[in-house]
């Protein structure tokens, strides 16, 4: 997929919108090493069969997804927190990639797998149904301009994915810095009756203790930037 464009071709050749573009990075000498030495071993090689994720971590625990990691960072902080769940992230930035992987290297972290492919056909195509405990979407792109909204990862059709994907009881957490993209998460949710909202006063929980500060969640409170969280428990 060209960098300058956030389309790609499904599988069955038709188009699909991304939420996403593969923006040109620069990989450090040491995500080069990272992902030279590291991937083979924690990464996840995208193929259209159901991974048995007992097998990919080599135990049985809770699981954990994170769509979007960034730089690492969190979901780093957030593995070495919990050594008892598995946690499995997605980026398709190779320079977060690699960076994750020098982490994961450095803190000799066991409980981190990661995928470098598109999210959509990582949960369609390899995450078995009711699989997943916790899925996080933190800080996706808002997509500001409204005729760019259709690319919003948040759309109905994505959060029904993601509860074939979560076990009943299984949590959805998310987070963004964008109250008008916080407004479109709750409707969507909202009126999704596979979904039930965990906040006490209905809308938004507050901010997660577990989780370490992003770089974009610090970026917007530089900014002046009121970040919202949300919760929705899968019935």
């Amino acid at each position: 997929m060209n960098a300058g464009d956030p389309d790609g071709r499904r599988p069955d050749g038709g188009r699909s919108v991304r939420s996403f573009v593969v923006r040109a990075g620069r990989l450090t000498s040491g995500q080069q090493k990272a992902l030279d030495e590291h991937w083979p071993r924690l990464g996840l090689p995208y193929d259209a069969q159901a991974v048995d994720l007992d097998a990919l971590f080599g135990r049985r625990a809770p699981r954990v997804l994170e769509i979007g990691f960034g730089n690492g960072e969190h979901l780093a902080a957030l593995a070495a927190s919990r050594p008892d769940a598995d946690f499995l992230g997605i980026e398709v930035h190779p320079p977060g990639v690699g960076h994750l992987l020098q982490l994961v290297a450095a803190q000799q972290l066991v409980n981190v797998r990661i995928s470098k492919h598109d999210a959509v056909e990582v949960l369609e195509r390899q995450m078995p149904p009711a699989s997943l405990d916790e899925v996080l979407i933190l800080f996706p792109d808002p997509w500001h301009k409204k005729r760019h909204h259709k690319r919003r990862i948040l759309q109905d059709a994505f959060l029904d994915l993601v509860a074939s994907r979560l076990r009943p009881g299984g949590v959805l957490r998310l987070a963004t810095d964008w109250v008008p993209y916080a407004e479109h998460m709750l409707e969507c949710l909202l009126r999704n009756p596979q979904y039930a909202n965990l906040a006490p006063g209905g809308d938004y929980v507050p901010r997660d203790a577990m989780r370490a500060p992003t770089r974009f969640e610090q970026r917007g409170e530089r900014l002046g930037h009121e970040v919202r969280e949300l919760a929705f428990c899968r019935r």
